[in-house]
């Protein structure tokens, strides 16, 4: 490959959508490359295989070769399955004139199939010296209900996407400690929909939708640490972003003079720190591991603000103008912790084994929202990788997460959104090819 054919990807990466259903705790996204999945993720801040350490850890670049491209895709299925359990619907707000929806169903399954594409480069200026760019989805969520649905007054959609680009250097200070950083520019957007009551006389609903986005920067940092030949131990950690977040309610059908506005609100997605080790136990074994914090509880909750006065199924009293609705996610800091394993089955393939328990932000069944059903979860992972040359790597993986089901008892009555109690079952499926190669 020329070093021109090989700049034209970035930005042909740049152009692919980055949609996705989150596959880590929250609604974050684990899957920056495919060759981690393999191993559930463990030990990427210590391993650098390849370009996507950039992600992990920049100061991984100062094991690649010379110059490195790599590429993957990642396809994310999750299933989330209500079980109502004696819901209700919402009645009016006090002293409001909406009132509350009537229905029933149990809205299908609310998941669905996403891809996230990622794309990295890193180039040697000298032999100590290295910068690299590198394009994912750091956070990532989507859940869309069947009507009909008993929770429809709290939400029918909600779609995230995030896209991250991730220029970095990395600096070899000795054969021991390497030391990388970056910087990120990130954009978000949202859309969330619901329906609302027209009057409090009649059972009709009128769509609510809501569009926000807003980009932001922050910045990532890393170093590792090579103890001797077989042991190596890297740190890394990721800025929060804080988000200014601007866009539209629009409400269809009778309210739509009535509901639509002009909408903002504020969110700090939560910044992270891994801990992880890369042990080489023979010519044939090597053990990875990490330990990793989110801190989730950057977002107690979201309050959705609207330009004018209007306000259809409100949530608390207002600060800066009418609140159209709050989230109250009261979400908590999680840790995740992996192990991995990957097997030299001859010069060309090796196998990829992986396990890793991921705590959920979601405090209980009273803050689980039906637009983000998650709970703890563990990851079961499997993948193979093959090089049939110095320069070229081709990764495959899946991964099978069993989620804990979950409660919810969810109740908004007093804003008309209805009680929402019952049972969630969940489960998600990834599969992800990655194709690296050195020029």
């Amino acid at each position: 490959m020329t070093n021109s054919n090989s700049m034209k990807m970035i930005p042909a990466v740049l152009l692919v959508a980055f949609s996705g259903a989150a596959s880590a705790s929250g609604f974050q996204l684990a899957e920056q490359n495919a060759s981690g999945l393999g191993n559930a993720y463990a030990g990427q801040a210590a391993v650098a295989e390849n370009a996507s350490t950039i992600f992990f850890n920049p100061a991984g670049m100062t094991q690649l070769q010379a110059r490195e491209v790599s590429g993957g895709l990642s396809a994310i299925g999750p299933s989330f399955e209500f079980d109502n359990n004696g819901s209700k619907v919402g009645t009016p707000a006090s002293g409001g004139t909406t009132g509350g929806l009537m229905g029933t169903g149990d809205g299908g399954d609310a998941g669905g199939w996403g891809f996230v594409p990622n794309g990295y480069l890193s180039w040697a200026l000298s032999k100590d010296l290295y910068v690299g760019i590198g394009v994912g989805a750091p956070f990532g969520l989507n859940t869309e209900y069947d009507k009909p649905w008993v929770g429809a007054a709290q939400s029918t959609m909600f779609d995230v996407k995030t896209y991250n680009v991730n220029p970095s250097i990395a600096y070899r200070v000795n054969d021991k400690v390497s030391l990388g950083f970056g910087v990120n520019w990130q954009r978000v957007e949202a859309t969330y929909e619901r329906q609302v009551a027209v009057t409090s006389a009649t059972a009709a609903a009128a769509p609510l939708k809501l569009t926000l986005d807003d980009d932001a920067w922050g910045w990532n940092i890393g170093a590792l640490f090579t103890l001797s030949p077989s042991t190596k131990v890297g740190v890394s950690y990721r800025s929060a972003m804080q988000y200014h977040t601007s866009g539209k309610i629009k409400v269809s059908g009778p309210l739509a003079n009535f509901g639509s506005s002009d909408a903002e609100a504020d969110i700090k997605l939560p910044d992270t720190f891994s801990l992880a080790v890369a042990q080489q136990l023979s010519d044939k074994w090597q053990m990875l591991g990490d330990v990793t914090w989110t801190g989730w509880s950057s977002i107690p909750k979201v309050d959705i603000y609207r330009a004018s006065n209007t306000v259809i199924n409100a949530g608390p009293s207002t600060r800066d103008g009418a609140i159209a609705q709050t989230l109250d996610t009261e979400f908590q800091d999680t840790w995740r912790v992996g192990l991995g394993a990957t097997y030299k089955y001859n010069d060309a393939w090796k196998l990829k084994f992986g396990t890793a328990y991921d705590q959920t932000p979601v405090k209980g069944a009273s803050t689980r929202l039906t637009s983000m059903p998650d709970n703890d979860r563990v990851w079961f992972s499997f993948g193979t990788q093959w090089t049939p040359s110095k320069t070229s790597t081709l990764d495959l993986g899946m991964t099978y997460v069993y989620v804990k089901d979950s409660k919810i008892d969810n109740d908004q009555t007093k804003y008309g959104r209805g009680h929402v109690t019952g049972d969630y079952s969940a489960d998600i499926w990834i599969f992800g090819a990655q194709y690296s190669m050195a020029f």
